[in-house]
């Protein structure tokens, strides 16, 4: 069954060269961030974040995460279905 509770997207982000873990440190503290991770290839980060409305979270993607220094880029992809709770 698929179930959505609130909205949520994947957000993507390259860093500059060597700012992973301090961008790392500004996304985790924002609200609604549920998850930020360190990763390897095409992007430095992943975070999952949720919001009570889609609004919200281009707030929280255009204002909050975009605006960090040392981000030079997200990709966005916003969760429409799931299989988890």
């Amino acid at each position: 069954m698929w179930y959505i509770d609130m909205p949520e997207a994947l957000v993507l982000i390259n860093t500059d060269v060597g700012a992973e873990e301090e961008v790392l440190a500004q996304v985790k503290n924002i609200p609604g961030v549920k998850e930020v991770h360190i990763v390897y290839g095409v992007y430095d980060l992943y975070a999952k974040i949720e919001a009570e409305s889609v609004e919200k979270l281009k707030d929280i993607i255009s204002s909050k995460i975009r605006k960090i220094p040392k981000v030079k880029s997200t990709i966005t992809m916003v969760i429409v279905s799931s299989t988890s709770k």
